[in-house]
């Protein structure tokens, strides 16, 4: 027998019409996945081309209509804009009289959670954070992608269940997120996932700098590996010139860094500081080997600062 608790029937939302405020990647694929579920989408709202043609992929033959129209029409309202145009939207529409007592209102901003929405509590709305821990196309892909995807909830704690049961709807696993715990929580979340694709994006400009023809062929097996690795073992996964302590290695890749790619010296030396005190810390870099390598890269750091040699900072 399963012994995974399942949202009791009584908490599980009703069938709702749905909007979406801010026709950006994310919204149209939460009200795809809502509508696969059996909610009933009834308003967009989208102003640049781009937004109106995601709509129409996603949420075919759903009028786009202004804002304050959404919530009119709309039970259940997705608010999917960017994290610093959300207080302010969230005023202007309680301020306007937009809001509607026992509306549910979800924004799916990472950095805040419920107590953003408090102008439209005071009007009446029911509050919820859903942020869905996931990069969006802004295609259909992304519908698939819910599946089995965590979503970061916060929320009073009268609707905690009602709002755990709308990620489990999308095909998503709710993960509560304290109100506090927000800003950190986003911040993790940037730190792995947007700062991954500058990596990636400048590995691969390095290796097509190094002659190699398809640096995604050949990334693609390694960065699987050492992302399975890292979830699986943290620390533990640690490899490389930096977790070994070698440091003529490691000068090297600056030099040529320096020669090849300027612009990504001052990243390699951080993530290097980083993995360096850290395979420390967990026993992997051997004292007496570390150093010489703290002191490449602090060598580094003096030249990128522009106290060693001619290049300056913005150089």
């Amino acid at each position: 027998m399963s012994t995974v608790q399942q949202p009791d029937p009584r908490d599980r939302p009703a069938r709702l019409t749905v909007g979406v405020v801010g026709a950006g990647r994310v919204g149209p694929a939460l009200a795809a996945s809502l509508e696969l579920a059996g909610h009933r989408p009834v308003a967009v709202s989208g102003v640049s081309d781009a937004s109106r043609r995601r709509a129409a992929l996603l949420l075919p033959d759903v009028p786009v209509v202004p804002p304050a129209e959404v919530l009119r029409r709309a039970e259940l309202v997705l608010l999917t804009v960017p994290d610093d145009t959300l207080p302010g939207l969230v005023t202007g529409l309680a301020e306007t009289g937009a809001v509607r007592p026992g509306q549910l209102l979800v924004h799916t901003s990472g950095r805040y959670g419920a107590k953003v929405l408090d102008p439209a509590l005071r009007a009446g709305a029911l509050p919820l954070a859903l942020h869905p821990a996931m990069t969006f196309t802004g295609t259909p892909v992304d519908v698939q992608r819910l599946a089995g995807c965590s979503f970061g909830v916060t929320a009073p704690g009268e609707l905690r269940l009602a709002a755990e049961a709308l990620v489990i709807e999308m095909g998503g696993e709710p993960e509560w997120i304290a109100e506090e715990n927000r800003p950190l929580y986003h911040a993790a979340l940037a730190l792995g996932a947007n700062h991954l694709v500058t990596l990636v994006a400048q590995a691969m400009e390095l290796l097509r700098t190094a002659g190699v023809e398809a640096p995604d062929r050949m990334l693609g097996p390694l960065l699987g590996a050492a992302l399975d690795n890292a979830l699986r073992s943290g620390d533990a996964a640690l490899t490389g010139p930096v977790a070994r302590g070698d440091a003529g290695t490691v000068a090297a890749h600056i030099a040529q860094l320096r020669e090849h790619a300027p612009a990504t010296v001052a990243g390699y030396l951080a993530m290097a500081r980083a993995t360096a005190d850290r395979a420390l810390a967990h026993g992997l870099l051997k004292p007496e080997l570390a150093e010489d390598l703290l002191g490449v890269l602090a060598d580094g750091a003096d030249r990128t600062d522009g106290t060693h040699g001619t290049e300056g900072a913005a150089g």
